[in-house]
C-alpha cells in the first residue's frame, strides 16, 4: 500500500510524503511512483534552463521507517506495550548497567516518545474530522486523561533510575524525554484548541478551559524543572528555545531515520555501451584505412586524406552512436540508486529515481485525461502551452529486513519525505499584486490583485497490481506558495 499527502511545508517549498507499507507475505516489495509536472511556459522552465541538476537541489528526500501505530488510550496504559518495554528498559539498566541495556534504555526513550508523537497527531486529527458527530466529547475527555496519564507514568520511572548505578549522561535521557514529552502534549493541545476555536466556537467555550488547563499545568511543570518555556521571553530566548526544541525533535525522531548511499544507475552498462559506440566507429576508420592502403598503397597522398577524413568521421559516428544509446539507456535505467540500510552492513531495500523532460505526445493519454480535470479555460487545452517534467521513482522493500529491525515493534515500511522547492520557479514571474479596476457607483476605484500561476501534479503510484492516479493544484507567486488543492 502507498499512502501518499502534498501540502505546503514553507514559504517555497512543498512537502510530499509516501508511506510505502509492505504486506507480510512478499518477500520482496516493489512500488512505483510516477510524478508528472506540468509547468507554464511563461515560467520558462525548459531544458536550457533547468537541467537535471537543478532539480536534483531543489529536491530533498528523506526516508525513515514507519512508526508502529498505537492507540493513545493503550500507550496509557501501564500494562500494555509500550510502556511495559520502557519500565523494563529502566529497571535492567538500575540492575546491571552493562552498554547492551545503556543502549536498549535509550532506545526504548526514543520509540516511546515517537510513538507518541505520531499517537497524538492521529488523535488530535480523529477528533477535527469527528468534531460533528456525537463521540466529540468522549474523543476530546479521552485525550485529556490520556495525556495526563502518560505523563505521570513515565514520570513515575524516574525513582527507578535516581540510583547510584546509572550515570549521569544516561539520566540525563530520561530528564530530555521528559522536557520533550511536555513539549508534544502542549503543541497539540494548543494546536486541537486553535482549530476548536477557529471554527466551532461555542464547543471551544465548553472545552477550551479544559485544553488550556493542560497547558497551563504543563507550562508550571516545565517552569519547576528548570526547563526552558515560551511565556515572558523575549524575541532572542524565543529564538534559542525554538532552536532547542528542533534539536529534541531530531534527537528523538534519529531511531527512525535511516541511513542512504546514493549512486549513479546503471554506470557499468553506460560504460560498457560507450565501448561499443567506439568500437563501431575504430571499426569504421579502420576499415576505411585499409581500403585505401591496398587500392594506393603506403605513403601516398590519397591515402592521407582518407586517413584524416575517416578520423573525423570517426568521432561523430562515436558521438552519434553514443547519444543514440544514451536515449535508450533512459527508458532503462534511473538516474540515482540509492541504498537505504538501518546500519552500513544491514540493507533494508534500495531506491531509485530520474526525472527528465517529456514532449506532450509522449504523456500516457490517462494522465492527460487526469490532467485536463484541472484546465479552467479551453484555450489551456491547446498543445504546447506548457512544459511537462517527469520524476520516476522506483522503491524496493525487503519485508523479512523490517522484521528484524527492532526485537519489541513491528515496522511496515518507510516514510519518504520529499520537500519541493519552488524558488528556480519564480525568476520570470510578474509582480506578485497587480493593479486592478472595477466600477465604484458612477466613477471607478483601483484595488490590488494578486497574480498566480498553477503547478499541476499528476501522481500515478502502482504497487502489487493497484494503480492510482492523484491530482493536485499548486498556486503560487513570486511571494511564494499560496495553497495546494486535492482536485
Amino acid at each position: 500500500m502507498i499512502e501518499k499527502s502534498v501540502r505546503i511545508h514553507d514559504k517555497f517549498s512543498l512537502e510530499l510524503k509516501f508511506g510505502y507499507s509492505t504486506r507480510r507475505k512478499l518477500k520482496e516489495n516493489l512500488f512505483e511512483v510516477n510524478t508528472w509536472i506540468f509547468i507554464p511556459n511563461s515560467l520558462d522552465i525548459n531544458r536550457q534552463t533547468y537541467d537535471k541538476s537543478d532539480f536534483y537541489k531543489d529536491l530533498k528526500s528523506n526516508i525513515r521507517l514507519i512508526t508502529p501505530e498505537f492507540l493513545l488510550r493503550d500507550i496509557a496504559d501501564k500494562t500494555k506495550s509500550p510502556f511495559i518495554h520502557l519500565e523494563a528498559s529502566f529497571n535492567a539498566l538500575a540492575v546491571t548497567p552493562t552498554r547492551s541495556n545503556a543502549r536498549n534504555y535509550e532506545h526504548q526513550i526514543k520509540m516511546f516518545n515517537s510513538i507518541l508523537k505520531s499517537s497524538l497527531r492521529d488523535h488530535r486529527l480523529h477528533i477535527i474530522r469527528n468534531i460533528e458527530t456525537e463521540d466529540r466529547d468522549y474523543l476530546i475527555s479521552n485525550y485529556l486523561q490520556s495525556s495526563r496519564e502518560i505523563l505521570s507514568n513515565y514520570r513515575s520511572l524516574r525513582h527507578i533510575i535516581a540510583v547510584p548505578t546509572v550515570r549521569r549522561e544516561l539520566f540525563s535521557l530520561y530528564i530530555l524525554g521528559d522536557e520533550f514529552m511536555s513539549n508534544l502534549i502542549e503543541q497539540h493541545t494548543f494546536l486541537l484548541a486553535d482549530e476548536i476555536r477557529k471554527n466551532h466556537p461555542e464547543l471551544y467555550r465548553q472545552t477550551g478551559p479544559m485544553l488550556t488547563e493542560l497547558i497551563r499545568g504543563e507550562v508550571e511543570y516545565r517552569r519547576s524543572k528548570g526547563f526552558p518555556t515560551a511565556e515572558n521571553l523575549g524575541r532572542e530566548e524565543i529564538r534559542e528555545l525554538i532552536y532547542r526544541r528542533g534539536t529534541l525533535k531530531k534527537f528523538f525522531d534519529s531511531q527512525l531515520f535511516l541511513a542512504t548511499r546514493k549512486k549513479r544507475d546503471g554506470f557499468i552498462a553506460e560504460q560498457l555501451i560507450y565501448s561499443i559506440a567506439a568500437g563501431f566507429a575504430m571499426i569504421f576508420a579502420t576499415a576505411i584505412a585499409f581500403i585505401f592502403q591496398k587500392k594506393f598503397g603506403n605513403f601516398t597522398i590519397p591515402l592521407f586524406v582518407a586517413l584524416v577524413i575517416s578520423y573525423m568521421l570517426k568521432d561523430r559516428i562515436k558521438e552519434l552512436t553514443r547519444y543514440y544509446f544514451a536515449g535508450k539507456l533512459k527508458k532503462v535505467f534511473f538516474d540515482h540508486k540509492t541504498r537505504i540500510s538501518v546500519t552500513p552492513d544491514k540493507s533494508v531495500g534500495w531506491c531509485k529515481e530520474s526525472f527528465d523532460f517529456v514532449s506532450a505526445e509522449k504523456v500516457p493519454a490517462d494522465i492527460l485525461a487526469i490532467r485536463a480535470q484541472s484546465l479552467d479555460l479551453e484555450v489551456q487545452s491547446v498543445s504546447g502551452w506548457e512544459r511537462v517534467v517527469l520524476y520516476r521513482k522506483l522503491m524496493k522493500l525487503d519485508r523479512p529486513s523490517l522484521d528484524g529491525i527492532f526485537t519489541h515493534y513491528t515496522i511496515t515500511g518507510v516514510n519518504d519525505i520529499i520537500r519541493f522547492n519552488v524558488s528556480n520557479f519564480v525568476h520570470n514571474m510578474d509582480n506578485p499584486e497587480i493593479p486592478f479596476r472595477i466600477l465604484a457607483g458612477d466613477d471607478f476605484e483601483e484595488i490590488s490583485g494578486q497574480k498566480v500561476y498553477y503547478l499541476t501534479f499528476v501522481i500515478n503510484v502502482r504497487y502489487d497490481g493497484e494503480n492510482q492516479v492523484y491530482l493536485y493544484r499548486v498556486t503560487f507567486n513570486r511571494s511564494g506558495i499560496l495553497k495546494v488543492d486535492s482536485l
